[in-house]
């Protein structure tokens, strides 16, 4: 099949150990595009409803889009979708970085997991063969060390996704990881994932993704590249990637403050270059995702004096800075560094998981819980030390950690005492790091509020609604980035 597609979905049966490969008919491709647009008609057709998401029932999808590993600026996204743990409802997470133009290059546009292993596995995809392997020896390995392991194992153009000990803790808030930090990070997908006993996939493969045109599409390429060089985007993007707004947002209204109770002029004065040079200072070098120009992302060096965090930490997304920064009255960026490095070794979703330390923070401050409740852990407003601390406990579903670890829902209800007042969630889903109230990014007019609410997966900081939402569909269906 021409056009971008690699014309065939791999589907494994985790109960069984059946490996199969289907060819669908090509308007599959034309009517559902790829990514969650493919994903959703195959779960939507083949999942019976009412499966409970963390059972062998529930289909985890790891899919690409006709864009992904094409010649396109920005096509290396892949998409996961399931049924949500943390909602009950549809679930989609997306993620760049190679994976997904290297699962193509493995001969497949696409895999689809049901059942569940009895024993840790991981799938091994190589140039059109797969196969169900043993995972014992990675099962309680952090996102890090399986990467590395499963490299060592099977060479240095072998991509991976995985999941760490929260996934396997079955953590409702769970995410699946690649390159350290690269995170498919939303709706709990790598609790689904270990539900299966399922710890990681590897793609490695040199096959070709067909292109109709590939002279056309080289020069399309080279057309948008031109135009890119000659705006400061590139060149401010590659400096400090998504992070370089952190401070004008903690006080346009843009970031939420305090658990969506602030206002960042009031709290949070003086926050120049805190969340945007500060995020820069420790850079080792930069990189970016398969083929990307702007390359806006960079590992750290290791952390220094109070906040050890190991070299090759990626540095830090918007998303990330705004949870457990200005949502938590933070201000230290070392620790803002040291908590994503928890949430990304273990594999946890860093919006989440800020947005619980939040919330568990307002029900600290208002009674509701108290040093005896946290472990002895002081959970005051803009406390760093406490906040990496009880990120620690939480990804290790330790103490009052294990309590916090599915959700601000879930935890509100283990808590009670009027807790769920302070618990900030769509559906179950925490909100992105964006004010709801103000005018979506992409439709000026157009309130994400809308969005927020009425998408398919709720609180989605990747989504608009209304004429706009078309366009934001179609980007991430087809496996490019958002913001190239």
């Amino acid at each position: 099949m021409a056009g971008g597609y690699m014309g065939k979905l791999l589907f494994v049966n985790l109960s069984t150990g059946e490996v199969k490969a289907e060819t669908p008919g090509e308007s599959l491709y034309r009517d559902f595009i790829g990514g969650y647009g493919i994903g959703a008609r195959i779960l939507y057709s083949r999942q019976k409803g009412g499966v409970d998401p963390l059972g062998p029932e529930n289909t985890l999808g790891l899919i690409t889009g006709p864009l992904t590993g094409s010649p396109a600026i920005g096509g290396s996204r892949y998409q996961a979708v399931a049924k949500s743990p943390l909602t009950g409802a549809w679930g989609d997470a997306n993620s760049g970085g190679d994976f997904g133009p290297n699962l193509k290059f493995s001969g497949y546009d696409g895999v689809f997991f049901t059942g569940a292993s009895e024993k840790p596995v991981y799938l091994f995809i190589d140039n059109g063969k797969a196969e169900i392997r043993n995972a014992t020896h990675l099962w309680g390995k952090d996102t890090y060390e399986t990467e590395d392991t499963l490299k060592a194992e099977h060479g240095k153009t072998a991509r991976v996704v995985c999941i760490g000990p929260a996934g396997e803790k079955l953590s409702r808030i769970a995410c699946i990881i690649s390159h350290k930090g690269d995170a498919a990070g939303r709706a709990g997908m790598g609790a689904v994932m270990g539900s299966k006993k399922l710890k990681a996939v590897v793609a490695k493969g040199d096959l070709k993704v067909p292109i109709a045109d590939v002279e056309a599409a080289n020069s399309l390429r080279q057309e948008q590249m031109d135009g890119l060089k000659k705006t400061p985007f590139l060149e401010r993007f590659h400096q400090y990637g998504t992070s370089g707004h952190g401070d004008t947002s903690a006080h346009s209204g843009d970031t939420p403050i305090k658990n969506w109770g602030g206002i960042g002029a009031i709290e949070l004065p003086d926050v120049s270059g805190l969340f945007r040079d500060n995020m820069i200072a420790n850079v080792q070098r930069r990189f970016g995702c398969w083929r990307c120009p702007a390359a806006c992302k960079a590992s750290l060096k290791e952390g220094t004096g109070e906040y050890r965090y190991p070299e090759g930490t990626q540095r830090l997304e918007y998303e990330t800075i705004g949870a457990f920064g200005a949502n938590c009255a933070n201000t230290n960026a070392e620790a803002i560094n040291m908590a994503s490095h928890w949430c990304n070794s273990y594999g946890m979703d860093t919006i989440s998981a800020g947005t619980i330390i939040a919330f568990a923070m307002e029900c600290y401050e208002h009674g509701i819980i108290t040093k005896k409740d946290t472990d002895g852990i002081e959970l005051t407003w803009g406390n760093h030390r406490a906040l990496v601390a009880m990120t620690e406990k939480m990804v290790k579903r330790e103490g009052f950690g294990d309590i916090l670890a599915d959700g601000v829902k879930l935890a509100a209800e283990r808590i009670g005492k009027g807790a769920e007042e302070f618990a900030i969630h769509i559906g179950g889903q925490e909100l992105g790091m964006h004010d709801p109230k103000l005018p979506g990014r992409r439709h000026a007019g157009m309130a994400s509020a809308a969005a927020y609410k009425m998408d398919a997966s709720p609180g989605r900081h990747t989504q608009d609604f209304g004429p706009s939402s078309f366009m934001s569909h179609l980007v991430n269906a087809t496996g490019n980035c958002m913001i190239i």
